[in-house]
């Protein structure tokens, strides 16, 4: 039984109503277009290069390895990953460069919209929970994911459940939807479409891919990990962060229990994005904020992409049978 056609397979062209939505230090060339070859779509993370030159450069070695096949770029607009000065800039890059699709997060992307409408850029919102995704749809972009309280990296300070999210989007939005959050099956995938979505965001399930250029130890590190191996931080920043449990989430915790005013200064040299990039290099997993959702329950082997994504269709297509059973 196949998949249906979604308002994401039909505005991206892929084949599966999948996003692997931006990974901070780790979604370059290699990694979106074995995603584009598995038949979903995903974002190099424009943060990851702080040089446009580089960024520019890396768009290109994209298009050339995609072969034609869609991705596109995630501009992160969270001020402590970019400079604010600098967002309009990479958006015209972007534009420049003939990329077709954006994703968007950290803050309201409205002033920056009329630069993506005029290159007829796909913009896809990525937002926490259904309030966010309502104001979003207001301001005219394309479609919304919206992260539930599960997800890896940052899941806001309402902490919603993808469930939730997923049935308050079905009454409340009238764009198209993907709901992410500790999402790793197919049948998630089949489950999200049943209750409206467009398709579904993935990050954590897709961290063990082959083609994701990091140290064999962190990939171990995730497979051997399970739901309960997360921890949430920076809820006194109001920038809560779902990452892996280590040695730094545990002082980190500690330090915002003893003083919930603690000045970010101070929280800094424990939580630089640049201890975790260290991380992904070396394998050492005990310090750094290293993001990961509960979908590490899920994850339980490296594979090359094509072969994760194959597995995801096949159990949705028994989902889809089991339903058509069921009927």
């Amino acid at each position: 039984m196949s998949l249906p056609e979604t308002a994401v397979t039909r505005s991206y062209g892929i084949r599966l109503p999948i996003v692997a939505g931006g990974l901070m230090w780790l979604s370059d060339a290699d990694y979106v277009a074995a995603c584009a070859h598995a038949g979903i779509i995903s974002f190099i993370t424009a943060a990851s290069f702080p040089d446009l030159a580089d960024l520019r450069a890396e768009i290109a070695r994209c298009a050339r390895l995609c072969e034609g096949r869609p991705f596109g770029v995630n501009v992160s607009m969270l001020p402590k990953l970019v400079d604010p000065a600098r967002t309009a800039d990479t958006f015209r890059l972007i534009a420049d460069a003939g990329v077709r699709h954006v994703e968007t997060s950290g803050r309201n992307p409205e002033e920056f919209l009329p630069i993506l409408k005029d290159a007829g850029i796909t913009v896809l919102h990525k937002v926490p929970s259904v309030r966010y995704a309502q104001k979003a749809q207001s301001v005219g972009v394309d479609m919304v994911s919206i992260v539930g309280a599960e997800c890896g990296g940052h899941p806001g300070m309402d902490m919603i459940g993808t469930m939730v999210n997923a049935a308050l989007a079905e009454q409340r939005l009238r764009i198209p939807y993907l709901i992410g959050g500790g999402i790793g099956t197919g049948s998630q995938l089949v489950a999200a479409l049943a209750m409206g979505a467009a398709g579904v965001v993935m990050g954590t399930r897709l961290l063990v891919a082959d083609e994701l250029r990091v140290h064999p130890e962190y990939k171990a590190a995730l497979i051997n990990a399970t739901e309960l191996d997360t921890a949430l931080t920076l809820q006194s920043k109001r920038n809560t962060i779902r990452t892996l449990a280590n040695e730094t989430t545990r002082l980190v915790q500690e330090m915002e229990a003893a003083d919930p005013d603690i000045p970010i200064a101070d929280l800094m040299p424990h939580i630089s994005g640049q201890i975790g990039r260290r991380a992904y290099q070396t394998g050492d997993v005990t310090k750094g904020l290293l993001s990961a959702g509960q979908a590490l329950g899920l994850t339980h082997e490296a594979a090359p992409m094509a072969d994760i994504i194959a597995g995801i269709e096949a159990e949705a297509r028994a989902a889809l049978t089991r339903l058509g059973g069921a009927a």
